[in-house]
């Protein structure tokens, strides 16, 4: 049985913070301890309370003065667009023909996934990320490889195999039965193995048949406890296209619904240009629009209505991702610095506090594993970060004028990156510093 004590100042989230003083949405201890035993918090809150459930000879590791937070969540990104992060100058559709599609077919060599699958995750993990969604390619064995290196570090992670049968190079398409048939097997092998999670995964409308939309809406049905991911409502383009290849839809959103695919465990990528019906379907079903800042930006696709969709009479519910290779960093930090401006285009803010909260529990709750992750709660999976806000010559300068943890957090927000991020604890084992320089 191993016990570790880990010191330093911790902060975890027990709701949504409503204004920057709401100090009863979160729980913070200047001086506290967190004790970890065979991959679980076992006990959490002041240090010399929780010193003292330790008892004697514990392991102590000392991060003071560094914050101690729950793992970053990131809710959607695509582990084999690692090359082709920062590929210049497109919209979405063209960006997928010239960049994503020839690069995803690549992993048709399983030799190539199983690289990848593992030069992703040391990155992810590097830049405080402990538990993502990730897309894997329509190749079966990207997913085998995906879910093998995730399950190796002990990670929770939900990932799928990419349904793609049309409107795509033959190197990344399947077949309506293959896709199911490869789904099947890969639910059987992987889901609920150790912390693994499996994702249904039909790429977007576009990508796929109603032959193949059926198939994933029979696979929902068998496995109504999997997570389902796709792309919804990213570019004025893709929801033109997707009208025409389902002229009976009343919108973008009516062909998921029409499939059986919306629900509490749907992610569903970028929805920046969702209307009032469509909006209002993702809220009655419960699904998750997922805000993914610097690919909108990136591809010129558009300002996610975070504050409209959370304040609007039927609330939806969001999550925030990187969306990596579409998106610019895979850091969370940089991700709400740009979520951040986004919102204040639209002439709102969002304080510190509610974007750690989204970060850390907020996140949690959209994936529907804030019983795991995503707090500090005695019980749940000790995935753990260590952020330093001095840890440049920047950011040490700017310190010695930040007085409150609303600037600290603040200030890592806005420039702090995976230098930032001083070590992770990944089922209450080092992650980062176990990774090769």
């Amino acid at each position: 049985m191993t016990t570790t004590l880990l010191r330093g100042r911790t902060l975890s989230f027990l709701r949504w913070p409503e204004t920057i003083d709401d100090h009863a949405a979160y729980r913070y201890e200047e001086d506290g301890g967190l004790l970890l035993r065979d991959g679980k918090i076992v006990a959490a809150g002041a240090y010399a309370e929780v010193a003292k459930q330790a008892g004697e000879g514990v392991k102590v590791i000392d991060h003071r003065p560094h914050l101690l937070l729950p793992g970053f969540i990131d809710a959607h990104m695509h582990f084999p667009q690692m090359q082709i992060l920062a590929s210049y100058g497109a919209e979405l559709l063209e960006w997928l023909n010239t960049y994503t599609f020839p690069e995803e077919t690549k992993f048709e060599n399983a030799q190539h996934g199983r690289r990848i699958a593992r030069l992703f995750l040391d990155e992810v993990i590097r830049h405080g990320t402990t538990t993502v969604a990730a897309y894997c390619s329509v190749h079966k064995s990207s997913a085998d490889a995906f879910f093998a290196e995730s399950h190796g570090r002990n990670m929770l992670n939900i990932a799928g195999k990419v349904m793609m049968d049309r409107n795509a190079p033959d190197g990344v398409t399947d077949t309506p039965q293959s896709s199911y048939d490869d789904t099947k097997a890969l639910v059987g092998e992987w889901h609920g193995k150790g912390r693994q999670h499996y994702a249904i995964t039909p790429r977007f409308a576009i990508t796929s048949t109603p032959e193949q939309m059926g198939m994933a809406g029979a696979l929902a049905r068998e496995f109504p406890d999997l997570h389902i991911q796709t792309h919804l409502s990213e570019n004025h383009a893709e929801i033109a296209f997707t009208q025409e290849l389902y002229p009976w839809s009343k919108d973008y959103t009516d062909v998921y619904e029409h499939y059986g695919l919306m629900g509490p465990k749907t992610l569903l990528g970028h929805c920046i240009h969702l209307s009032e019906r469509e909006a209002d379907a993702l809220s009655a079903t419960g699904s998750i629009a997922v805000f993914c800042p610097t690919s909108n930006l990136f591809l010129g696709s558009g300002l996610f209505p975070y504050q409209r969709l959370r304040s609007r009479r039927n609330p939806v519910r969001i999550a925030a991702a990187t969306d990596v290779g579409g998106g610019t960093n895979y850091s969370m930090l940089r991700t709400m610095d740009e979520g951040y401006k986004v919102i204040a285009l639209q002439g709102e803010k969002l304080t510190p506090f509610q974007s750690f909260w989204q970060l850390t529990r907020g996140n949690a709750e959209a994936l529907s594993i804030a019983d795991k992750v995503g707090t500090l709660e005695v019980g749940t999976d000790a995935d753990i970060i260590v952020l330093d806000a001095g840890a440049t010559p920047v950011t040490r300068l700017r310190m010695e004028t930040v007085r409150t943890l609303a600037e600290e957090l603040f200030l890592l927000q806005t420039v702090g990156d995976d230098r930032a991020v001083r070590e992770v604890y990944i089922a209450g084992n080092p992650a980062k510093s176990e990774l090769a320089a």
